[in-house]
């Protein structure tokens, strides 16, 4: 995957995303403004209803006020004597005695005539007696008659109905007949969901692009694998090859055979390394699947360390390196796979050498911490660079150098020595300053 197609992939994203948002946002906006037409439209509604009964208990209210005062010559005289005090409460101003049976049968009378279907109360202010009387809660049922419930309505007292004792009048109370608020839809705010979505579908689009850089520089790695392993493998073969060819064209006589020997000698060495790069990269495909058995025992870690610097000193003879041990752990003697520990130490030991630019300089520390043993490798070689700490335990990784291949291997090396170390409980660590060298950390627990 080119640098191109992931441009690609994030631009069509990115204009993914805006779309859906835009989308989106429309939706809402469409939505909000829905909401606020059809809580206009309610409020409307109900004030034409409220209107409505408004005239309805008028006209219910007239007709009682004229039955209770037939002797009356005009009733136009009735004008303004009914006063509506809240949307569900009204008085009516009369001069003649009045009996509260009387005055609950006209009431449901005339109501039902108006197709007041609602529960109510009435009360009497009685100017001659000086007294005020509330009835009972008059009920419509189910069967469309209104019934007497027995009892007054809970906390309904004058001073809530602010009934004073002024004039002579009644008064009735509807107690259903309420302007009901209008409220938002009870759910929650669709900008919520739209700042959810957009939280959402950001996290999905940096996961996916995540993904996507990652498989980018895995498919690079890889790249950088392959060739590096056909760098590794092409000169083995030529050898072989050019060796095996001087045989075939050598004369079999007895002043050939040390020339003979030599080829021979030179074919099998190369036929080893290649067998050791394949066997190194079935091992390590092995590991990956988690099928490390590990045969632990005493081991001995010094002497291992020591075995370790008599084989540097002889193979850096003509170079001329140099390696110093520092044993000063006190317990040296761990728990571990000897076969597996050692290949760590000469896998740390080689990495040092291969990265170093001229004369390897090369310390290796031991030291009792945390109820284990650490053993410190240190170089002065290039270094690393702090954004590559974390990559150089990766299975194939290896630090950039362009298309120089001086360094060899398949980086392999450090991905098998972490594993290893994980499979005996410990840790791995690395410290580099860039151009004056490395040093790799290995923890290995007692028990």
């Amino acid at each position: 995957m080119n640098r191109w197609t992931v441009n690609s992939v994030v631009i069509l994203g990115l204009v993914s995303i805006f779309s859906i948002l835009l989308v989106q946002f429309v939706w809402m906006r469409s939505t909000v403004e829905m909401q606020a037409k059809n809580i206009a439209i309610q409020e409307k509604e109900d004030s034409l209803n409220l209107r409505e009964f408004s005239q309805q208990a008028h006209s219910a209210l007239r007709e009682v006020l004229e039955q209770i005062s037939p002797d009356q010559p005009d009733h136009t005289d009735l004008y303004g004597v009914i006063k509506q005090i809240k949307s569900n409460q009204f008085t009516v101003d009369f001069s003649e005695e009045l009996q509260p049976f009387y005055l609950e049968t006209l009431l449901k009378k005339e109501l039902y005539h108006q197709n007041i279907h609602q529960d109510f109360v009435y009360g009497i202010y009685d100017c001659f007696k000086d007294s005020i009387v509330l009835g009972n809660l008059i009920t419509f049922t189910k069967d469309s008659l209104y019934a007497d419930s027995k009892k007054g309505l809970p906390g309904l007292t004058p001073e809530s109905l602010n009934l004073t004792k002024d004039g002579h009048y009644f008064t009735v109370y509807f107690p259903n007949v309420k302007p009901k608020p209008i409220e938002a839809a009870s759910f929650v705010s669709p900008w919520v969901y739209l700042v959810i979505i957009i939280l959402f579908v950001i996290v999905f689009f940096a996961f996916s692009l995540g993904i996507i850089i990652r498989q980018k520089k895995l498919s690079e790695v890889k790249t950088d694998f392959i060739n590096n392993m056909t760098h590794e493998l092409k000169t083995p073969i030529s050898t072989i090859s050019l060796s095996s060819e001087m045989l075939m064209r050598m004369d079999l006589s007895e002043e050939n055979q040390e020339k003979i020997r030599k080829y021979a000698s030179i074919i099998f060495k190369e036929n080893k390394r290649l067998e050791n790069q394949v066997e190194r990269v079935l091992n390590v495909a092995k590991l990956d699947k988690e099928q490390v058995i590990l045969d632990k025992e005493p081991f001995n870690v010094h002497e291992l360390l020591q075995e370790v610097k008599e084989n540097f000193e002889f193979n850096q003879t003509e170079i001329g390196g140099v390696i110093s041990l520092d044993c000063s752990a006190e317990v040296f003697q761990i728990q571990a796979d000897s076969v597996h520990l050692t290949n760590v130490v000469y896998n740390l030991l080689d990495n040092a050498i291969k990265y170093c630019e001229g004369k390897a300089v090369i310390q290796i520390h031991t030291r009792n911490e945390r109820n284990g043993l650490f053993i410190e490798v240190s170089d002065n070689g290039i270094g690393i660079k702090k954004e590559n700490f974390k990559l150089i335990f990766d299975k194939f990784y290896r630090v950039p150098t362009g298309n120089v291949h001086d360094v060899k291997g398949f980086g392999l090396g450090l991905f098998y020595v972490k594993l290893i170390i994980e499979a005996h409980h410990g840790k791995i660590d690395v410290k580099s300053i860039l151009g004056k060298g490395t040093t790799f950390s290995v923890w290995i627990p007692f028990a």
